[in-house]
């Protein structure tokens, strides 16, 4: 088969790689009928995240049909359409018991990324994403493996294009999840760091909450505009505003926001202090988004962080949080648990998450997928792929691309 390699920084190609098996009873192998590139992807391609090996498969966010079940498996059947979450979970130990699928003790078995580790498990595998993570081979694939299968594939009625639905695998949860932690409910005052494809999902989260007023933050023009017609947001500039969370202060009452949700991560564009430390492995992290995300906030807020951080940061301003006496929830997305719910979402006409794709792409031409995406060529909002090539999802018609596309 087909599929998307890792060798090295910036060096990702589309190669003819050994067939999956069932090699567990739980197993399943999925045909891919729809993948796309995830921001997270981009860390690894901009080789931020270690432990990858030359030649493991990338991508976490695909679906497809069921060709073939292990013995063990009950709750999908061969031919069955379904959105596979990015969490590789057993669905049966603590964490699972507890509906903290990404949590999960027993399918990881790398050492996870805490640096201060102790004896601590580590969290649950992760599809296509180093071997911190488990080392499973990811779905930028025309097949792949699908481990703990009556844990995880959520089975998609007819009549839904695969776009409507392919977000189920990460970023919407990711994004609800985010607005959740949040707390955002009517009325709720919101300020997204970052317009990418986790910031938009929790803007269309916020708004499906019934937030009021929703500042979004990003450096990228059509990304906000983007934001703006689609999901009402107030945009801001941080290259024509120089401190974002003083403008949103001025414009909440001089008190900020009820929740900020940090959709950046450990890649913000930080000061060139930082941008060194960080290359001489002096810091693990950018703490612009973060820092700007604290001081956004009014007293007694909340600070939702779904942007993926990894190591120490040295400007955290620990101290502005705790005077100010604000929740932090972040960490990654419990998947199986928000499936179902946004599925009914989607299906009543309240979600449509296909709006943000900007790119349709046959998998052959994933490699330039990458690196549209990466420079944010061509007003690159989120890229989708099919191995048959750019067309439509099973038993659907085609979806138009989305407006400024």
């Amino acid at each position: 088969m087909k599929a998307l390699t890792y060798h090295a920084t910036k060096d990702v190609r589309l190669e003819t790689v050994p067939d999956p098996v069932i090699e567990q009873d739980e197993d399943i192998v999925l045909r891919v009928t729809a993948t796309a590139i995830c921001g997270s992807d981009l860390h690894i391609y901009r080789g931020k995240i270690p432990d990858m090996d030359a030649g493991d498969i990338l991508g976490h966010e695909f679906m497809g049909i069921v060709e073939e079940t292990g013995p063990g498996v009950t709750q999908v059947k061969q031919g069955e359409r379904v959105v596979v979450p990015f969490t590789i979970s057993c669905g049966n130990c603590y964490f699972c018991n507890h509906a903290l699928f990404a949590a999960c003790e027993t399918t990881n078995p790398g050492r996870g990324a805490i640096m201060n580790r102790k004896n601590v498990r580590a969290g649950a595998g992760l599809f296509g994403y180093s071997h911190l993570y488990g080392g499973y081979a990811g779905g930028q694939a025309e097949y792949v493996r699908v481990p703990r299968a009556n844990s995880g594939p959520l089975v998609i009625p007819p009549g839904l294009a695969d776009e409507q639905v392919l977000f189920l695998s990460d970023i919407l949860p990711t994004g609800y999840q985010a607005a959740v932690n949040g707390e955002v409910g009517p009325g709720s005052t919101v300020a997204i760091f970052g317009a990418g494809p986790v910031g938009l999902m929790a803007a269309a989260s916020a708004r499906l909450l019934g937030a009021e007023r929703i500042f979004m933050v990003d450096h990228h023009a059509y990304r906000l505009r983007f934001a703006a017609e689609t999901y009402g947001v107030e945009p801001i500039n941080f290259d024509e505003i120089e401190d974002p969370a003083a403008q949103i202060i001025e414009r909440t009452d001089f008190r900020g926001v009820d929740c900020s949700i940090d959709a950046v991560g450990f890649e913000a564009k930080g000061s060139t202090l930082e941008t060194a430390l960080t290359t001489l492995k002096l810091e693990g992290s950018s703490g612009k988004a973060i820092r700007q995300a604290i001081a956004a906030t009014r007293r007694g807020g909340t600070v939702s962080v779904p942007g993926v951080y990894a190591g120490f940061i040295h400007g955290f301003l620990f101290g502005d949080a705790f005077e100010k006496g604000l929740v932090f929830k972040g960490g990654q997305t419990h998947t199986q648990r928000h499936m179902p719910r946004l599925l009914e979402h989607i299906l009543a006409g309240e979600l449509q998450p296909e709006a943000i794709i900007s790119h349709h792409l046959p998998l052959d031409q994933i490699v330039r997928g990458y690196e549209i995406f990466a420079q944010k060529q061509e007003d690159c909002r989120k890229v989708v792929l099919t191995p048959s090539g750019p067309s439509a999802a099973a038993g659907a018609d085609p979806l138009p691309l989305a407006p400024g596309a």
